[in-house]
């Protein structure tokens, strides 16, 4: 496997600050090709994107770029209806109405949330279970199905029992499934019914579970980061410059973006920028400097938009020009 420097990701000094730059996507030129597609209502060309991508070479980035497209639960009918077998309509289905469920709901807190938006949602993600279910019948060993109903289950509060089960189905699958992962992450925090210590023996146990090099890693890294949003303002930063917190991020480098079989693809970009975040936050300059050189100006909304939920860019920003030169 291709190492970090390989990637042209040089470490020594740094010779330059690009301007920031909000990444929409990996820069996988099939992305902006499957949206536009999506938005043109062309499923030949969806479906023959989709399918020449294998489940586990980036296929989830290219589902949100359809499901997150305006417009898809339309189309989407008549295809399901022309193709009434087939599992990937209904696996683009399911995606559609997870997005269009949270679209409804909004990213409001639960509080602000009305009870006809809530109605909605619901109503939204019931529909997504019975496709991405359908979609799981009739192709056994995809993960997708099973990594949209670990969304779809949290909205609809099945439980962590449930939870673990969709999670497992998904990891037995393809054991080292970064946004399974992730889903599994969020759904073992404090705010949804978990703990901080189940979250961090989690992200501790996939991350070095998995082999040197990968993107698992990032899970150390999203875990203080969400411990750090729980907290207010004065511990929250006294809690991420913790010796303990920062010993268990630079071995969580050591063992990801830092090993030599950390590769530049999917959502390396991602892992590079959670990692520049909570590097920053925990003062760890030299490292945080590491992070940033090597995202080359290129920003991620998540986990940026932690602290500008309107210009993640900006955050970004603030947080490089703070770590100085």
């Amino acid at each position: 496997m291709a190492g970090f420097r390989e990637w042209g990701l040089t470490l020594g000094k740094w010779t330059g600050r690009p301007a920031a730059r909000l990444a929409k996507d990996s820069g996988d030129p099939d992305v902006p090709r499957v949206r536009e597609a999506a938005g043109a209502a062309d499923w030949a060309t969806v479906r023959k994107v989709l399918e020449a991508r294998p489940e586990s070479e980036g296929r989830t980035e290219l589902l949100w770029a359809v499901g997150d497209t305006p417009g898809v639960e339309r189309w989407i009918t008549g295809v399901l209806e022309a193709e009434p077998e087939a599992a990937l309509p209904r696996l683009v289905a399911g995606i559609r109405h997870l997005s269009w469920a949270w679209e409804a709901r909004t990213a409001a807190r639960a509080k602000d949330v009305s009870r006809e938006q809530f109605e909605v949602f619901h109503s939204r993600l019931r529909s997504a279970e019975e496709w991405l279910y359908e979609a799981a019948e009739r192709e056994p060993r995809w993960t997708s199905p099973w990594y949209g109903l670990q969304i779809s289950g949290r909205g609809l509060e099945v439980g962590q029992a449930t939870a673990r089960r969709r999670f497992e189905a998904t990891a037995r699958r393809d054991p080292w499934h970064l946004e399974a992962h992730q889903q599994q992450l969020q759904q073992v925090c404090d705010k949804w019914g978990g703990s901080h210590e189940e979250m961090h023996a989690f992200a501790r146990e996939a991350a070095f579970g998995a082999p040197g090099g990968s993107h698992l890693g990032q899970l150390v890294a999203i875990a203080h980061l969400e411990e750090w949003l729980s907290l207010d303002s004065g511990p929250d930063a006294a809690y991420m410059r913790r010796p303990d917190v920062t010993k268990s991020l630079r071995e969580a480098a050591e063992h990801s973006f830092r090993h030599p079989d950390f590769v530049r693809r999917g959502a390396w970009l991602q892992v590079l920028n959670t990692f520049a975040m909570a590097f920053s936050l925990a003062g760890e300059r030299t490292a945080a400097r590491e992070c940033f050189r090597a995202t080359e100006g290129r920003v991620t909304e998540f986990p940026w938009y932690y602290l500008d939920g309107s210009d993640p860019a900006e955050a970004y920003r603030k947080l490089r020009s703070s770590t100085g030169r």
